[in-house]
C-alpha cells in the first residue's frame, strides 16, 4: 500500500490494490518465482515490467472474475482502477510523445478521474520519470487475458483455470511472446493428453 499521504487518500482501491500487490498478485507470483528449482537464479529475481505488472493488473481483473469484491464500494474502486490504468496511457504517451506540460498532465487527471490529490501528483511525477511503464502495465494484462480465452476456447470444456495460471507464474517472469509459446506449447499438451 502507498502509505504517502495516507490521510489524503481514497479507501476505494484498498482491496483492488491488495489483490494487485498480494493473493493473487505480486506476492504470490514472485514468492513462486523465488522458489523456482533448477533455472538460474537470475530467473528467480527477473522482472520484466509487462509480465510482472500485467499479472498485478491481471489479479485485480481475476478478483472481480472470480467473485472476490462483494462490496460495490470496493467493486468501484476496481473501476476507478481501470480509470486510472486509461489515463496513465495517455498522460504517459502525452508527456514523452506529444510534449504535454506537467500541469495538462495534472488537467487530465482531474478532468478525468475522482483520484485523490496526493496521487495524481505521484503519478504524474512517475510517468514523467518512467517512460512507457503505463503501456508495460497494460500489454502484459491484455497479453494474459488473450491468452487465456484462446486456452480457454482451445479446450473448451478441458480448460482449467487453475492449470492456464500454474502455467503463467510457474516459470517466473517471462518475456511475453516466450510467454505465448508456453501457452500455445501446454494446450498442445492438453490437446495431446484429451485425445489419449
Amino acid at each position: 500500500m502507498n502509505t504517502y499521504h495516507a490521510t489524503e487518500r481514497n479507501l476505494d482501491e484498498v482491496e483492488d490494490t491488495a489483490y494487485h500487490e498480494g493473493l493473487p498478485g505480486h506476492h504470490l507470483q514472485l514468492s513462486i518465482a523465488q522458489e523456482l528449482e533448477d533455472v538460474p537464479t537470475f530467473r528467480k529475481y527477473e522482472g520484466y515490467t509487462a509480465f510482472v505488472e500485467g499479472w498485478g493488473l491481471y489479479a485485480e481483473r481475476l478478483g472481480k472474475d472470480i467473485g472476490l469484491y462483494q462490496d460495490p464500494y470496493s467493486d468501484y474502486g476496481r473501476l476507478e482502477g481501470d480509470i486510472e490504468r486509461a489515463i496513465r496511457l495517455v498522460v504517459d504517451t502525452g508527456v514523452h510523445n506529444q510534449h504535454s506540460s506537467r500541469e495538462q498532465m495534472v488537467d487530465y487527471f482531474h478532468n478525468h478521474s475522482a483520484i485523490a490529490e496526493a496521487e495524481v501528483q505521484a503519478e504524474v511525477d512517475r510517468y514523467v520519470a518512467w517512460p512507457s511503464q503505463a503501456l508495460a502495465y497494460k500489454a502484459g494484462q491484455l497479453k494474459i487475458l488473450e491468452l487465456r480465452e484462446h486456452a480457454r476456447k482451445a479446450l473448451g470444456d478441458k480448460f482449467d483455470l487453475r492449470a492456464f495460471h500454474d502455467q503463467v507464474l510457474d516459470s517466473g517472469a517471462l518475456p511475453l511472446d516466450v510467454l505465448s509459446d508456453r501457452i500455445d506449447a501446454w494446450i498442445a499438451s492438453q490437446t495431446t493428453a484429451a485425445q489419449k
